[in-house]
């Protein structure tokens, strides 16, 4: 798990996203079953109308003066599900609220995939936020989350009181340039069938999946097995959403979103800010180093053991970083 060579890893609410199609990852999240874990106990939760859709929220732990975290899910396109171990905030006197984004998990799927965009994932947190009375909150993004997370504190400054990026990004183009160079360190014969399969547009056939799990068990999760969560947001990916915006899986970002870069707005940013990254994360510290030059009095730690889900794979000093963080700048 520690080896930076590749084949050391190798081996309630509205389900409207029930009906869609999940070849890929469905095969991708049964070829790395997951272990049970304890979910957090649930407070609250609904569906809130927000523009003309119903939009999936719970609430983990009650309100209190450390104030209300916001949790928000990368894809573009997965689920909330995989976020689980930030409930660990609730034990500690944190309201966590998390969400599925329009067209995700038990959110209703857009009528038309041109609605499915950064500002119209921006503007939803907005009303959400609004909607449940939230307040200012301390705003968390995973990934694709992260992406967002800056996108509404640049949009939205006023409802936001720290912001975290775990493992997120601020300019495509680099992420893709740099996840080009990671899967360059794999295994030959993992380059040669996702070449073969890429040239053809084969992103679907199954040979092709088990060579993009080979990517997946370096750079996005390095636990053997994946936690069930993880899964589950994998097998439960929003197609429609993550095809229109992202593209074929997270290497190949060829949707909506491959030219979207806010690195220039970033000195606009004042809320206090961690960037956290694993050391093996497909969205490399390259990436989060970006996006800490940019935003001025951040911080930045590397978690060494970790690839994508630094909060799962070292969970325990993750939460000992983001609490100690979150009590000295919040």
């Amino acid at each position: 798990m520690g080896s930076n060579d590749p084949r050391a890893t190798a081996s309630g609410g509205v389900p409207s996203n029930e009906a869609t199609p999940r070849v890929r990852y469905a095969l991708i999240a049964r070829l790395a079953p997951g272990a049970v874990s304890a979910p957090g106990a649930v407070s609250d939760e609904g569906c809130e109308p927000i523009h003309g859709y119903r939009i999936y929220w719970k609430s983990v732990g009650a309100p209190g003066p450390r104030g209300t975290v916001v949790v928000l899910h990368g894809g573009p396109g997965a689920t909330h599900d995989y976020l689980q171990p930030f409930s660990d905030l609730a034990a500690v006197g944190y309201r966590v609220i998390y969400y599925d984004q329009l067209g995700c998990g038990r959110s209703e799927l857009a009528r038309s995939e041109v609605e499915y965009s950064v500002d119209r994932d921006v503007e939803d947190l907005e009303a959400l936020r609004t909607s449940l009375g939230l307040g200012t909150v301390h705003l968390i993004g995973s990934s694709y989350g992260g992406m967002l997370a800056i996108a509404y504190t640049l949009a939205h400054p006023e409802g936001v009181r720290t912001l975290v990026s775990a493992s997120g990004l601020a300019d495509v183009p680099l992420t893709r340039r740099e996840m080009q160079g990671l899967k360059r360190q794999l295994p030959a014969d993992v380059q040669a069938v996702m070449a073969r399969h890429e040239a053809l547009g084969e992103y679907q056939h199954p040979e092709y999946l088990r060579a993009v799990l080979v990517f997946y068990r370096n750079f996005l999760c390095r636990m053997d097995p994946w936690p069930a969560e993880v899964s589950y947001s994998l097998d439960h990916i929003s197609l429609p959403k993550y095809g229109h915006m992202n593209g074929p899986n997270e290497f190949t970002i060829t949707g909506t979103i491959r030219e979207y870069d806010a690195t220039p707005r970033l000195p606009e940013i004042r809320a206090p800010t961690l960037v956290t990254v694993g050391r093996y994360d497909e969205v490399t510290p390259v990436v989060a180093e970006s996006i800490h030059r940019g935003i001025s009095g951040s911080e930045m730690v590397v978690f060494e053991h970790s690839a994508h889900l630094a909060f799962w794979e070292e969970r325990e000093r993750y939460f000992r970083v983001l609490g100690d963080f979150l009590r000295r700048r919040g």
